[in-house]
């Protein structure tokens, strides 16, 4: 294939995703804020956690 019919495929591709993609509604949008919320605090808390561990044997 040549750089013409890659970029051809991308751009078929692309309108494909953009036909069946739709915006969120208010519902989804608060449920994936959640979820990103969560995974903020569990990954704050791991590294609180490693941090006092490091600081207790002496790091």
């Amino acid at each position: 294939m040549n750089v013409q019919e890659d970029f051809n495929k991308f751009i078929k591709d692309a309108k494909r995703v953009l036909k069946v993609a739709r915006k969120p509604g208010k519902e989804e949008y608060i449920d994936l804020a959640k979820i990103a919320a969560l995974g903020v605090v569990v990954i704050g808390g791991i590294g609180y956690l490693i941090v006092v561990f490091g600081y207790l044997i002496g790091l």
